[in-house]
């Protein structure tokens, strides 16, 4: 999409008050005082990450565990504090802010050792856990199941005051009896419905997907946006053309994101 209007300037974020963080100032970057932290409680936290370029700003902590990307914690400007968060194959798992540097010490270390989310939770109150979250700690099924749940509890609140979330709420309770597509992650965009056979971001694009349209009907396209499938009256006539454009093979959705699906697509070329 393409847009006339000017962007705006793009602006640094505001310097934090070194009166704020004086334990990052007197050890030189945010890295070195969590490593300080983290030794004071015995902890290991590898070679911690740091940004050069703004050392007091931000720092990394990568982790042993597979899937499990580096944590990154950055401050805050104007108070105190700390926030960190952790990506597993395309979904934050890890997530919190605390003022409290050896709080955020003990997360780390929780982290890169591979500690459940609940463990690290018990060792750093300061983690919010969710349920999606642990839903995708526990594998993609578990994470499916949650995912649809969630998503039908969030658009039965919208529907309260929205026609398009009801249109949207309709769909999804006809898709979620579907088999071939309550085994698919799904999500929505702008109120269209949408499914993915991978459970982390980005998402995949090989499913069509359903717009509710103004006038109460519903047009299903895809996979790609410029695609359209047919329009529809009802949801159920929707969701039937959905199913019907499915390939064979769809599903169940699997961890990972679009590019790990892309990657293993190639690799199995590869092999033969």
């Amino acid at each position: 999409m393409t847009s006339n209007t000017p962007r705006a300037a793009r602006h640094e974020p505001a310097p934090a008050d070194p009166g704020l963080y004086p334990d990052l100032v007197a050890a030189g970057s945010l890295a070195a005082a969590l490593e300080v932290a983290a030794a004071e409680q015995g902890l290991n936290l590898g070679t911690v990450l740091s940004d050069d370029s703004d050392p007091l700003r931000t720092a990394g902590v990568a982790s042993t565990a597979p899937g499990r990307e580096a944590c990154w914690i950055f401050i805050g400007s104007e108070s105190r504090w700390f926030n960190i968060n952790g990506l597993c194959r395309g979904v934050q798992l890890l997530s919190g802010s605390t003022s409290d540097l050896g709080e955020l010490a003990r997360a780390a270390a929780g982290w890169r050792k591979g500690a459940m989310l609940r463990e690290i939770e018990e060792a750093a109150p300061f983690i919010e856990v969710s349920e999606l979250a642990e839903a995708h700690e526990r594998g993609p099924a578990e994470a499916v199941i949650a995912q649809w749940r969630l998503l039908l509890e969030d658009l039965r609140q919208e529907a309260r005051r929205l026609g398009l979330a009801r249109q949207t709420l309709a769909l999804a309770e006809t898709a979620s009896a579907e088999p071939k597509l309550r085994q698919l992650y799904p999500f929505t965009s702008h109120w269209s419905l949408h499914f993915t056979t991978c459970t982390g971001f980005p998402y995949s694009w090989n499913v069509p997907f359903v717009d509710p349209l103004s006038d109460g009907r519903y047009r299903v396209c895809g996979p790609s946006r410029g695609t359209v499938i047919g329009e529809a009256d009802t949801a159920e006539h929707a969701i039937a053309l959905v199913v019907g454009a499915l390939k064979a093979d769809c599903g169940p959705a699997v961890a990972g994101t679009a590019n790990d699906l892309r990657d293993r697509q190639i690799g199995r070329s590869l092999e033969k």
